[in-house]
C-alpha cells in the first residue's frame, strides 16, 4: 500500500511541474500501416502502444487514438470525469444491431434507461432468476456423456442463450437460436472493422455478410416484437421475468411515464447480447484455464463436493463457493471478455503530462492492465489465490475493471457473476473439460474476447460427493 501511494506522489508531483509533452507512441513503418495493423492484430497494436508508456497515441487514417495504462487516469476517464468523455466508434457501430439500449445511449437517455432497469437487477430479483440458471446448467450436464468432444464455447454460448431468453422475457428461445446466434456472429464481425476509416460505409456495401446482417436483425426484431406483442395482449402480467420489469417501470425522478415497444426492444436486444456473449467467454475461458491447471481444478472440486455434497447449488450457495469466485476473479483478469473500454474525448483531457486533443478516441485496455507486471506479479500466470482480500487491498482499484466503471459500469454484473458462478458449479460437479487443441488458443479481440474458431475440449465424468 505504501509503494502504491508513494508511486501515485510521485506522479502527482511530475503532473503539476511538467507541461504537456508530445504524446509518444509506435513508429510506423509506412503510410497506413496503422489501419493495416488495426484490421490484423488489435491486441498487438495496442500492446505495442502499451510498451511506449502509460499515456501513448498513435494516428489511425484521420483519427487519432489514445491508450491510457495508468489506474489514476483510467478513474478519471470513467469515473470523476466521465463527463468528458461520450462512447467511440466501436459502440456507435453496434447500435446498427443494438438500437439505443444502454450500452450505446448517452446522456439524460442513457440515465434515464438506467434508473428504470435498475429494479431489475436488485437483489431479490436477481434471486428469482438463480433457479432458471441452475435448472439449464443441470439439462446440459445430464446431455453431456463420458469421452464426448465438443466446441466448447458453442456449447456455453448455447446454454447461456437459453438462460438470457427465459430470465428475460420468460420465452424459450432455443428454436430462434440460430437467428439470434447469427445476428451476433454478424455484429460482431461489423464490429471488427468500426474504428477503420470510413468503417461506416460497410453498414450501407452489397456485401453477402452485411446483406444477411441485415436480413437476420429483421427477424430478431420480429421474435423481440412478437414477444412484447403477445405480453401485452395478456395484460402486461407479471412473470417475474425481466421484460415484466421493462413493461410496468415509470420514471418516478422525471416524466414519470415508461418505455415505448422501442425502447423495450433495444434494451432487451443490448441485455441479450451481453447476458449470454460475455458470460459464454467468461465460461469457456474459466474451462480451458482450469484444464490447463489440475490442482487449481482439484480444489474447485474439493470445495464443491464440501459445499454441495452433490446436490444442485441454489443461490445460497454462492457466497459459500469462496474459491470458486477466486477462480472466476482471476480467470476475469487473465481472459476479461470486455477487453478495452473506448471513448470519445468531448474537451481537452491532460493524462500523464500529456494533453489528449478534443475529439481523440481514448482507449484503457483491460486485457493490458490486468497483466501489468507493476499491479500483479507473475502477470501470466494464473494463481486464484491472488484473490484474498489482503492481496486485493494491495493493489489500486483500477488496476482491474472487468465490468467497467461509473454511471456506465455494467448494470448486470451481479447477474452474470451468479450465472457464472450457479452453471460453473453444476457442470464442475459431474464433469471435467479437457482442452484438445495442440497450441494454446488464440484470443479474438471483437465486441468481446473469444477464442478464435472455438475451443475444442474432451468432457470426462468425474466422481463426485455424490457417487462415494
Amino acid at each position: 500500500m505504501l509503494t502504491q501511494l508513494a508511486h501515485s506522489a510521485r506522479r502527482l508531483s511530475h503532473l503539476l511541474m511538467a507541461p504537456p509533452t508530445l504524446i509518444p507512441g509506435p513508429r510506423l513503418k509506412y503510410p497506413g500501416h496503422s489501419i493495416v495493423w488495426l484490421a490484423t492484430d488489435k491486441l498487438g497494436l495496442f500492446g505495442e502502444m502499451a510498451r511506449h508508456g502509460d499515456v501513448t497515441q498513435i494516428q489511425i487514417g484521420p483519427q487519432p487514438v489514445a491508450l491510457l495504462m495508468h489506474p489514476d487516469d483510467i478513474r478519471r476517464m470513467l469515473v470523476t470525469e466521465q463527463r468528458n468523455f461520450h462512447k467511440g466508434r466501436a459502440v456507435e457501430r453496434t447500435e446498427l444491431l443494438l438500437g439505443k439500449g444502454l450500452l450505446t445511449s448517452e446522456g439524460e437517455l442513457h440515465l434515464r434507461q438506467r434508473r428504470l432497469m435498475q429494479p431489475a437487477f436488485h437483489r431479490e430479483r436477481l434471486a428469482a432468476y438463480a433457479q432458471v440458471m441452475a435448472d439449464y446448467a443441470q439439462d446440459t450436464s445430464d446431455s453431456w456423456r463420458d469421452g464426448q468432444t465438443l466446441d466448447v464455447h458453442e456449447a456455453m454460448m448455447k446454454l447461456t442463450l437459453v438462460v438470457a431468453g427465459r430470465t428475460l422475457f420468460d420465452a424459450d428461445v432455443e428454436a430462434n437460436a440460430p437467428e439470434v446466434a447469427e445476428a451476433m456472429e454478424l455484429s460482431l464481425r461489423m464490429f471488427n472493422y468500426a474504428l477503420l476509416p470510413l468503417g461506416i460505409l460497410l453498414e450501407r456495401a452489397p456485401i453477402p455478410w452485411v446483406r444477411a446482417l441485415h436480413r437476420s436483425r429483421r427477424r430478431m426484431d420480429a421474435l423481440i416484437f412478437r414477444i412484447i406483442e403477445e405480453r401485452h395482449a395478456a395484460g402486461d402480467e407479471d412473470r417475474g421475468d425481466l421484460l415484466s420489469m421493462l413493461l410496468g417501470a415509470r420514471d418516478a425522478e422525471g416524466d414519470g411515464k415508461g418505455m415505448d415497444d422501442r425502447q423495450i426492444r433495444d434494451e432487451i436486444v443490448t441485455l441479450l447480447m451481453a447476458g449470454h456473449e460475455t458470460t459464454a467467454n467468461w465460461l469457456t475461458w474459466t474451462w480451458y484455464l482450469l484444464s490447463q491447471h489440475p490442482e487449481v481444478e482439484r480444489r474447485v472440486h474439493e470445495e464443491l463436493d464440501g459445499v454441495l455434497s452433490g446436490r444442485a447449488p441454489s443461490v445460497d450457495d454462492v457466497p459459500r463457493l469462496e474459491y470458486m469466485r477466486r477462480v472466476l476473479a482471476e480467470s476475469l483478469r487473465v481472459y476479461p471478455p470486455a477487453w478495452a473500454v473506448e471513448r470519445r474525448a468531448l474537451d481537452d483531457f491532460e493524462a500523464g503530462g500529456h494533453l489528449i486533443r478534443k475529439g481523440t478516441f481514448v482507449l484503457a485496455s483491460q486485457w493490458l492492465v490486468h497483466r501489468d507486471p507493476r499491479w500483479w506479479s507473475e502477470p501470466e500466470r494464473f494463481n486464484p489465490d491472488r484473490w484474498t482480500p489482503e492481496q486485493e487491498a494491495m493493489r489500486p482499484k483500477f488496476a482491474y475493471f472487468p465490468f467497467g466503471a461509473g454511471t456506465r459500469i455494467c448494470i448486470g454484473e451481479h447477474f452474470a457473476w451468479m450465472e457464472a458462478m450457479l452453471i460453473l458449479s453444476t457442470l464442475a460437479q459431474r464433469w471435467r473439460v479437457r482442452y484438445t487443441g495442440t497450441e494454446a488458443p488464440v484470443p479474438e479481440p471483437l465486441v468481446t474476447l473469444r477464442p478464435k474458431g472455438g475451443l475444442q475440449g474432451r468432457v470426462e465424468r468425474r466422481l463426485s460427493a455424490a457417487d462415494v
